[in-house]
């Protein structure tokens, strides 16, 4: 897939505030600083199409980007800041939860693990939650540029372990800075987008 066109469309809170056209999602959660908005960058090739804050926690919304003209990305809220009220976090819990919950567009979650580290119980709840609404999703191992061969094979097999991912689901490596991974996942949304055609 070659990504031409993205653009932002809209921010929303709720469901009333979703796109009506019925259009395919691909959805982008993950904690906090975990690269997000960078990998969301990459991939369609604009360098502020989402903002980079070098604040965590920044992203409050379920922002929608039309791709192509043909399917939307959706990025979900950062989970796991600590420097947000217990009330905030719960607020941000159900914006998430709402949008996963009740979006029969969607068709894809793409789970944003960091490579450095073992994920969180954040992660755990998250990946355990995609898994039991039956989902169909892919783990990005983001950051990938930051550690040297052999330490991102050990961090992925802690990450393996930590999830209990399935041994033959794939887990993915991407780096913002060195557009690792970027033609992997363009071909994954190519047969995302295949599959619902």
């Amino acid at each position: 897939m070659e990504i031409k066109q993205a653009e932002f469309i809209t921010s929303a809170v709720s469901p009333s505030q979703y796109p009506k056209d019925n259009k395919i999602e691909i959805a982008f959660v993950g904690r906090s600083n975990v690269g997000k908005s960078s990998l969301i960058n990459t991939l369609t090739n604009r360098r502020k199409l989402v903002k980079v804050s070098s604040t965590p926690g920044k992203t409050r919304l379920v922002n929608f980007f039309l791709i192509n003209n043909n399917f939307y990305f959706v990025d979900l809220p950062g989970y796991g800041y600590a420097k947000v009220s217990k009330s905030e976090k719960q607020n941000w819990g159900k914006v998430i939860e709402t949008y996963l919950n009740q979006r029969e567009q969607l068709k894809r979650i793409i789970l944003l693990v960091d490579c450095r580290h073992k994920p969180t119980q954040d992660d755990i709840t998250m990946y355990n939650w995609i898994r039991y609404y039956g989902y169909d999703y892919t783990i990005v191992a983001t950051k990938a540029d930051k550690l040297k061969r052999s330490e991102l094979a050990k961090n992925l097999k802690i990450i393996r372990e930590s999830l209990n991912v399935d041994p033959e689901d794939k887990v993915f490596t991407f780096s913002s800075l060195k557009k690792q991974g970027k033609e992997e996942l363009l071909d994954l949304f190519d047969e995302v987008i295949d599959c619902q055609n």
